[in-house]
């Protein structure tokens, strides 16, 4: 194999990883992040809401109950979204 293949393949390869470990909320400490309501597209909630009781069963774009765990600051710079806190 050509050393210009090889290169080509490894930058291809380290794209690819830094997708999916850039793009995983999973990665990050739990108290890094914060639950972000109102900004969530149809069906990609990360939990129930008092409309349903699990992920992913959001009916509509922005729903105000429905949230996604973001990193702490992030909410807040979203227009139409706010911060879920603890009662």
């Amino acid at each position: 194999m050509s050393n210009t293949k090889v290169i080509i393949q490894s930058a291809i390869a380290g794209v690819i990883a830094l997708g999916v470990l850039g793009a995983s909320p999973a990665f990050a400490a739990k108290g890094d992040n914060e639950k972000c309501a109102g900004v969530v597209k149809a069906g990609k909630n990360d939990c129930g809401t008092s409309k349903n009781s699990c992920a992913g069963q959001v009916k509509t774009d922005s729903d105000a109950e429905a949230w996604v765990y973001l990193p702490k600051g992030t909410c807040e710079k979203i227009v139409g979204a706010h911060v879920i806190t603890k009662k």
